[in-house]
């Protein structure tokens, strides 16, 4: 799980567009929190802490702890608005974790061990069907991002869901088949090998 941070924010007592407008021209960030059977409370953050935060990466998977006028929420981000144009952030919703919140969240596939793999030795390539999976999990305890070791693996072969370890309490959404994440493809080269080499053993015989 990434490390958690501290945000400081202002309450907003108007909402609405105009309102909205007026946060950014101050330099900041409109956002709401809601979530965990309270009302949702709107807020504004400091443009510059909001910008890097997202543009740093994980930043829907890192549970933060915003503090507004002296009362410190726990949150995760679940969704944020970019300006089309310059990526400016527009608008940030977060969701109160409570003890007991669970979420779902998409988190990123690392792939570890390619130079142990037979199969891309030869010539084969890695193909990444999923280069996220979406989870449902405990909002305390998501993780930075899955590992898939591809120690041992070869051409044709397909890594799914079920040869992952995943940290305890964390499932994934799509629950009713195995799911590919990855497959090691043959290229024409590798697979003109094989042919070349399966020829050679039969005129040898």
């Amino acid at each position: 799980m990434s490390e958690t941070y501290e945000l400081k924010a202002e309450a907003r007592e108007q909402v609405g567009k105009g309102s909205a407008r007026e946060v950014r021209r101050n330099g900041k960030v409109p956002a709401v929190i809601y979530g965990d059977k309270q009302p949702p409370l709107a807020i504004a953050l400091s443009y510059k802490d909001i910008f890097y935060k997202i543009h740093g990466g994980g930043f829907l998977t890192t549970v933060a702890t915003i503090d507004v006028g002296g009362k410190k929420i726990q949150v995760l981000p679940k969704d944020y608005q970019l300006d089309p144009v310059r990526d400016f952030p527009l608008h940030v919703d977060f969701l109160r974790v409570g003890a007991n919140t669970e979420v779902n969240v998409q988190v990123p596939v690392h792939f570890i061990n390619e130079e142990k793999s037979p199969g891309i030795k030869r010539g084969g390539t890695l193909n990444i069907v999923r280069h996220e999976v979406e989870f449902h999990c405990p909002a305390n305890a998501i993780p930075e991002f899955i590992t898939v070791d591809l120690d041992g693996t070869d051409i044709g072969d397909s890594i799914h869901i079920s040869a992952v370890k995943l940290p305890k309490g964390v499932k994934p959404v799509i629950s009713d088949r195995d799911f590919t994440i990855a497959t090691i493809a043959g290229t024409s080269a590798s697979k003109s090998e094989e042919g070349a080499a399966e020829g050679g053993e039969t005129a040898e015989a």
